[in-house]
């Protein structure tokens, strides 16, 4: 049963790496992320790199460049009351 899920997963991921290539039309990288990137990465030929943190780094990023507003204190006494 888990040998079916894992390859079930692995043809969901080529099935769709297909589609998203023929309807892009040109040539694009394959990142996988993600605690289980190297386990499907192993299954499939179709993914070229694994970047585990992908996505916390992008999370990172944006809040390095949307700093949380300060606010005066009479506000945020304010909010601590409600």
């Amino acid at each position: 049963m888990q040998s079916g899920i894992y390859w079930g997963y692995i043809g969901l991921i080529e099935g769709l790496l297909t589609r998203i290539k023929a309807e892009f039309g040109g040539p694009m990288k394959v990142v996988a992320t993600g605690g289980l990137a190297p386990l499907f990465t192993e299954g499939t030929l179709m993914i070229e790199h694994i970047e585990p943190d992908l996505t916390l780094d992008g999370l990172r990023l944006l809040a390095e460049r949307n700093p949380a507003p300060t606010l005066p204190r009479e506000k945020t006494r304010m909010i601590e009351n409600e």
